[in-house]
This record gives structure tokens, sequence and C-alpha cells, in this order.
């Protein structure tokens, strides 16, 4: 039944669906190791886990490219995803999780009720409790880093908000291989295999992550702008960033908020009045190759 729903989703969602070679090797060694059931449920759940963000996402208006399937959940694909507000953003993570939360109160009216056995009901409880926790985790590209990088947004420009959320992965990540190897290093047992698996695959992410932060934030200026031209932004509160006459338009521009309308307000000389320059103007320079340029420049 479920290899037959995972056959169709491609057809019934119009989304392309994939496994990650991550999930395929957890899938084999338990076919080998007598657990084949249990990662078949545990794969049924990662589905419902993720159909949760991508019904939210379309909800939001977000075209959904692709979701890959890895053993502690999924990753998204969307075209929205850097030009989306932070609510936005917010309401399609906390999606996932939710899901979780219905199918074990499910899971635990089918054990009241008798329908399930006590060992069955515990174990679909264990595992959706597994997947919710580990996904709430603040590392990219986990559902709790998506929730964190959207609440930094609110205190932090959107190149901070990526860089802090990066680091913050990394150092998680990090973590999560060392405790997969403290039974060794404690001398207290045998190496903690799938975390070790994870660990290693969240660090190498987001360490590809914080290299490609100038292009991230590249492309969320793109985003940008493209929505401005297309007035799709909708109201937001104006934020005014003091700027100096003679700092780059790029470096003014990482100083942007996600959920403001963005005024570079440039500085002269402490006597004179400033000089405003509006996102979508500073947007246009940006994206006609003048990011180098000083953004005194830009008004003369």
């Amino acid at each position: 039944m479920i290899l037959w729903v995972w056959l169709h989703l491609n057809k019934w969602t119009q989304i392309k669906w994939s496994l990650h070679p991550l999930f395929v090797m957890i899938l084999l060694l338990s076919a080998l190791t007598g657990y084949f059931i249990e990662l078949l449920t545990l794969f049924a759940i990662v589905i419902v886990h993720e159909l949760g963000h991508v019904i939210m996402a379309h909800a939001m208006g977000w075209r959904v490219r692709s979701v890959k399937l890895l053993p502690f959940g999924g990753v998204v694909e969307v075209e929205e995803a850097a030009g989306a507000s932070a609510q936005e953003e917010l309401l399609v993570a906390v999606a996932g999780p939710l899901q979780n939360i219905w199918m074990i109160v499910l899971a635990y009216v089918f054990g009241e009720l008798g329908w399930w056995s006590l060992e069955w009901t515990t174990y679909f409880i264990e595992a959706n409790l597994w997947i919710a926790v580990f996904n709430l985790l603040p590392v990219m590209p986990l559902d709790g880093g998506k929730i964190a990088q959207a609440l930094l947004s609110y205190r932090l420009s959107y190149y901070a908000t990526l860089l802090w959320t990066a680091r913050i992965s990394v150092a998680i990540s990090a973590m999560i291989i060392i405790y997969s190897l403290l039974p060794v290093i404690l001398k207290s047992g045998g190496i903690k295999l799938n975390e070790l698996m994870i660990g290693i695959f969240l660090l190498a992410s987001n360490m590809t992550t914080l290299r490609n932060i100038p292009f991230l934030f590249y492309r969320f200026m793109l985003q940008r702008h493209a929505q401005l031209k297309r007035k799709v932004q909708g109201k937001k509160k104006e934020f005014p960033i003091l700027t100096p006459a003679n700092q780059t338009l790029y470096e003014a521009l990482k100083n942007y908020r996600r959920n403001r309308t963005n005024l570079l307000c440039i500085i002269d000389r402490l006597d004179q009045p400033f000089r405003l320059l509006p996102e979508q103007e500073a947007l246009e320079h940006c994206v006609g190759g003048e990011g180098q340029r000083a953004v005194g420049e830009l008004l003369r």
C-alpha cells in the first residue's frame, strides 16, 4: 500500500518526489537487520509530514518544485522561499510537525479502542515524536531551522539572518556527530550509526550553505526586485537605514530587513539633509550590475 502511494505521489501532487541516498542506505540496512516494516512505517510518517508542508505551501501561493525525503523528514524546494514573508515561512515550517501531532492522537485512540496492539501503538507514537522533536531542532534544513530563521529575521537584517542561521546549524550538526560518537569515546558502546550519518549530512549541507550565503542573499534581492515589479509585496512598515554616501550599494543592501519596505537614508555630511534611495530603485541598480558603486554616486 505504501509503495503504491509512493509510486503515485508524483502524479497526484504534480511535484517531483525523490529519495535521498541517505534514506535509501537506511532502508537497505533495515531490510538486512529485520526492521523493514518499521522503516516502511517511518517512510509513511515522513510522507504525511512532508505533505503538511506541501499543502500549506500551496495555501500560501508558493510553487513547490520538488520534495526530497530523508530519514528524519524531507527538503521541500519552493520558488518563493527567499521572497516569502517570515509569517508565511513560519506557517509552512510548523505545518509538518502538526501532522505528527494528529497521527499521535489517532494512534492513541486506536490503541485505546483495541484496534492496535500496545507494542505497535507505542512504536507509532514514538516514531512520530522522534520525527517531530528532531525536526524542531534549530538546524537547517529542518523545520526548527526554518522557524529560527523566520524569527531571527524579525530582529536582524536578512543577510545577518542567513549568516547566523548557518553558523548555528553548523555548530549543532557538529554536536550531533559528537553525540553519535560518545559511546565510543566513553567506552560504553558502539557508534550510533543513524545519528552519525544524519549529523554528517547536516554538517556538509550547512557548510555548503555557509559558503553560498552571498549567492543566497543575491537570490533574495532578485526575488524582492521581481515582487516589487509585480507589486505583490503588500503593505509593509517602512524601515529607514542610515547609509554613508561612500558605502557600496551591495554592503548597504546587507542591512535590508525581510519584513519591511527598506529605505536607504544616504548621509553625505552631518550638516546636510538625508538623500533617500527607495528599495525599488536600489534593487534596480543592484540587478543592473551597480552593486559595487557607492550609494552616493547613484543619486547624482
